[in-house]
């Protein structure tokens, strides 16, 4: 316990982000501390790691704000978090010269597969804005869809980075510019980590509350971007700014205006339930597969990776993951899709010899034809002109023909 308290206040108020802080001091105040914050570090091998995690297997959680868990057992999220917590913490402790070597490198220990979640497809996002009610949750549909964007990047989106201007709409060159999220933190954690990377505090709707919401710059540095909008999205949200124009107009000083795109009837920031209540509503009326908000982005990638011809660099950089193979590893079944086709391809052309000398396909420049009449000597004129088109010009004015 000793050791990872100094490990916090080296490490983590250096290294961490605040929801990462308030995770991990939590993890270490329910889990580690109370199981083995007494044990001396050097006591800590291989064999004691393994016995930990069995431990673990059986621990019940934490009973937070009075809210009963949903399992008996800690979840296997929550125990490979905490064994990747403890497994840099004694990385650490290597370096600090503390042990000689990680225990966690050698456990037993095997990362949970994770059930991959339900995502809706194309059409069923169609369908949800068709039957869409709420106009908040219509216009963060388009944007998740569209632009690839978080939840916390909507719900922090601000006016002054959408650039959607008459002019931007009908060049094609609307978009948005991607620089901050919305956020919930401790204010434990905004002391702690000296309010780092907070661009603003919004005041507490209620007195005596532990938590505030943030506008904070994002997590990693490729969550920073410029995403072009579809014309479609971009007149929805001018309709929005028309609207919320005229809302600010009327109540005046009764509004606060903190420049938020999506933002309440009086300019507050959206509530983080309010999205996912609202999307839980079409859901069970229109009998839509159950899935949460964020599995919207995963849609959006899988899009564009099937429209783009699996563009990754290009679909890269409008999710904003830090590398291409993050989007390889992910939706790495859509790009195998087209690589089925070469397969089938081969057994067509080779296999079944139906095309054992394929020629190469020239891409479709989208021009018409020119056909050069009987009759006419196309080659003598190529030789002459050293273009093919004036050739056939020439021998179609010749017999009379328009070409």
């Amino acid at each position: 316990s000793e050791f990872l308290h100094d490990f916090v206040v080296l490490y983590g108020e250096k290294k961490w982000s605040m929801s990462t802080y308030d995770s991990n001091t939590g993890l270490i105040a329910n889990y580690i501390n109370p199981l083995i914050g007494d044990v001396e570090m050097q006591a800590v091998n291989t064999r004691f790691v393994d016995q930990f995690n069995r431990t673990l297997e059986k621990t019940k959680p934490v009973t937070r704000q009075n809210r009963k868990p949903k399992n008996e057992y800690l979840p296997a999220q929550t125990r490979d978090k905490i064994h990747k917590l403890l497994s840099c913490a004694f990385k650490q402790a290597v370096k600090w010269e503390i042990i000689q070597k990680n225990p966690f490198d050698f456990s037993m220990y095997t990362r949970p597969k994770y059930k991959k979640r339900d995502i809706w497809t194309a059409e069923m996002i169609r369908k949800a804005l068709d039957e869409c009610e709420d106009g908040k949750l219509y216009v963060a549909i388009n944007l998740s869809f569209a632009c690839s964007m978080r939840e916390g990047e909507i719900l922090g989106l601000t006016w002054d980075n959408v650039h959607i201007s008459d002019d931007d709409i009908a060049r094609d060159d609307a978009y948005v510019y991607i620089d901050k999220e919305l956020q919930r933190a401790s204010k434990r954690s905004l002391e702690t980590l000296d309010k780092k990377d907070v661009y603003y505090i919004f005041p507490p709707l209620m007195p005596n509350t532990s938590t505030r919401v943030v506008l904070k710059k994002p997590k990693t540095d490729s969550s920073i971007r410029k995403v072009y909008i579809p014309s479609s999205v971009a007149i929805l949200l001018a309709e929005l700014r028309e609207e919320q124009n005229e809302t600010i107009e009327a109540l005046g000083d009764m509004y606060e205006n903190y420049n938020l795109v999506m933002a309440t009837s009086y300019g507050l920031p959206l509530g983080e339930s309010y999205l996912r209540v609202k999307m839980q509503e079409v859901i069970d009326r229109e009998g839509l597969p159950d899935v949460v908000f964020h599995s919207l982005r995963h849609t959006s990638v899988t899009y564009k990776l099937k429209l783009s011809g699996g563009d990754i660099k290009a679909v890269q950089g409008d999710s904003g993951h830090a590398q291409a193979d993050m989007v390889t590893e992910v939706y790495g079944h859509i790009l195998d899709e087209d690589r089925k086709k070469n397969a089938q391809l081969i057994e067509d052309a080779f296999y079944k010899k139906e095309n054992l000398n394929p020629d190469m396909k020239r891409p479709d420049t989208g021009k018409k034809k020119i056909e050069v009449p009987d009759g006419i000597d196309a080659e003598a004129l190529m030789k002459v002109l050293n273009n093919p088109e004036m050739a056939a010009l020439l021998a179609g004015l010749a017999k009379g023909v328009t070409v």
